[in-house]
């Protein structure tokens, strides 16, 4: 059986930086999806299970720090990877991202290639962490049946 296809949440106002996102991480054989404001990406989060979110910082109404720690307070997706994907490269922001609960930080203009890298390292990260959670749960239930 074929893994999953892993899922992707692209989070950005601007239409054209969604679109070379969409366009690098489909290539890379992702399903992404995308939202334009952060209203509209709580509502998709809601509505399904997304493997890792991209996150820009200046949207109009929510900013995406402030979208990073609601993601975050959702007990269904506080471990999975957020990164910004933003035009801030100083270091307060870069710092801001990493404490609103990001895990990583690429600034853009941004390398295809290495936004692909990223996101695939973060996932298979992310997808060890739910087979070793699977693995603790047969281990629990094999010592309670003993």
């Amino acid at each position: 059986m074929s893994e999953k296809k892993r899922s992707i949440l692209a989070v950005d106002d601007n239409s054209e930086n969604l679109a070379l996102v969409v366009s690098h991480l489909k290539g890379a054989d992702f399903a992404v999806a995308f939202a334009r404001e952060a209203e509209e990406a709580l509502e998709q989060l809601r509505r399904r299970t997304f493997d890792l979110v991209l996150l820009d910082i200046m949207m109009p109404g929510m900013d995406g720090y402030e979208l990073c720690r609601q993601i975050k307070a959702m007990p269904e997706y506080k471990d999975v990877p957020v990164i910004f994907l933003t035009a801030k490269g100083d270091k307060q922001s870069i710092l801001a991202g990493f404490e609103a609960g990001a895990i990583d930080y690429i600034v853009k203009p941004f390398y295809g290639p290495e936004l692909v890298s990223r996101v695939r390292a973060h996932v298979q990260v992310r997808a060890a962490q739910e087979r070793l959670e699977q693995i603790n749960v047969q281990l629990n239930k094999e010592i309670l049946r003993s």
